[in-house]
């Protein structure tokens, strides 16, 4: 009951208890309060909104500058870099790999040993061929001094029949015996042929054994490993390798690119091309159309090109993507006459509508400068611009609809902001 008693007393109301502040006092603490979030949000209006809106930007990269006589670009495309000569290198037979002597990015020249199997076997049939030729070597012999006896034998008999002193059965006997022998020696050499031709095909099976290089290039895959089993047809289970290696001649690399049907009467042999790596895009390859592929392929509704390339580089491998220009024969032009501006090419996501004109954001010391484009063709994703812009500069993509010309912007930089107060 004592413990009920005092909660009971904990919960009556102490009216001897001074009361809370009121009137004046109360209302200047929420004065200050209110001011302090008026304050609050004008810095935020101030301060936050002068560091400007956040942009994600791309460059503009400039097109059609051609050079070496040619022009303006009548057509871009887009393609990759392959190899026309291009081999994964097997061996003959099937076989337990011994050794392995390449590695990936290892330059080989045409005859080098690119790996060896287990000659055991192969051994085994090449001394099994040599004794065979040996012994048919040594049945020659013997059957060469029987026929030698056997013709010494007869021409004396001959003599002796001659003189009525033997029969002439047995110079008969002896004639018939010389006869036999010297088929038994045709047949013995012959023997001896085949045995060396078997002997000749074993050493081609112990080569097979070795896995030689069939043109000088580069290894840019390494396929096997000692103790695994090779064939050169391909076994169920996926446990029997098919190559040991593949090998690229880097001198035959060339450049394929898909240029559409409705575009291709463009294209013509031998017209300069001005090519761009999407690994190097600063650096302008000059390339030559080599063939238009005379088919179409009709689900993309695209005619294959062949394009040389003129500039040798190391930086230029297999498979990498590329982007061409086919330049038009530069026309000539009046003395004096100033060189044809370069176009340029951004992305359709930086293009905006301003006033009914087309127009770009150009990122300049934390400002959105706004340029108002002429432009030319659809290129994929891109747009050509004939005006506005040279090449170089930096844009906004996906500008807002209350970006304005001359308002500052944050660039997005790997994943943060990096603001400019300039």
């Amino acid at each position: 009951m004592s413990a009920s008693a005092d909660l009971l007393k904990e919960l009556r109301i102490d009216r001897n208890r001074p009361p809370a502040p009121s009137g004046p006092g109360r209302g200047v603490l929420i004065g200050v309060a209110v001011l302090l979030v008026a304050a609050a949000a004008g810095g935020w209006f101030v301060f936050g909104r002068s560091a400007g809106a956040q942009v994600r930007t791309a460059s503009v990269t400039a097109i059609g500058g051609g050079s070496g006589g040619a022009g303006a670009s009548v057509l871009d495309a887009t393609g990759y870099i392959v190899a026309r000569r291009i081999a994964t290198v097997s061996a003959k037979i099937t076989g337990k790999v011994r050794e392995v002597m390449i590695e990936e990015g290892q330059r080989v020249e045409e005859g080098q040993i690119m790996a060896t199997l287990d000659p055991i076997d192969a051994n085994a049939q090449r001394e099994l061929s040599a004794a065979q030729l040996a012994a048919a070597q040594s049945d020659v012999a013997r059957v060469q001094a029987q026929l030698k006896e056997a013709e010494a034998n007869a021409a004396r008999l001959s003599s002796l029949t001659q003189q009525q002193l033997v029969s002439r059965s047995q110079y008969d006997q002896a004639i018939a015996q010389r006869d036999s022998l010297r088929a038994q020696l045709v047949t013995a050499q012959r023997n001896v042929k085949v045995s060396g031709d078997s002997l000749r095909i074993s050493d081609l099976g112990v080569d097979n054994t070795i896995v030689r290089a069939p043109f000088a290039g580069v290894v840019t895959a390494k396929a096997a490993q000692p103790g695994e089993i090779v064939s050169p047809l391909s076994a169920g289970g996926g446990f029997t390798r098919t190559g040991i290696g593949t090998i690229v001649d880097m001198d035959s690399l060339e450049i394929e690119v898909d240029v559409g049907e409705a575009f291709i009467g463009r294209v013509k042999p031998k017209m300069p091309v001005e090519a761009t790596l999407n690994a190097y895009p600063d650096w302008k390859i000059p390339a030559e159309v080599i063939a238009i592929i005379p088919t179409a392929d009709r689900g993309k509704a695209t005619v294959k090109v062949r394009i040389a390339i003129k500039s040798r580089d190391a930086r230029i491998v297999p498979d990498m993507g590329v982007r061409v220009s086919f330049l038009e024969q530069a026309a000539a032009k009046p003395a004096g006459a100033a060189p044809a501006k370069p176009s340029a090419m951004l992305p359709n996501a930086a293009l905006a509508q301003r006033g009914g004109k087309d127009v770009a954001f150009v990122v300049e010391d934390g400002k959105a400068r706004q340029a108002e484009l002429t432009l030319g063709r659809k290129l994929g994703d891109d747009r050509e611009v004939t005006a506005g812009l040279s090449g170089g500069e930096t844009v906004v993509l996906d500008p807002p609809d209350s970006l304005e010309n001359g308002a500052k912007v944050r660039v997005e930089n790997d994943g943060a902001d990096s603001s400019d107060t300039h």
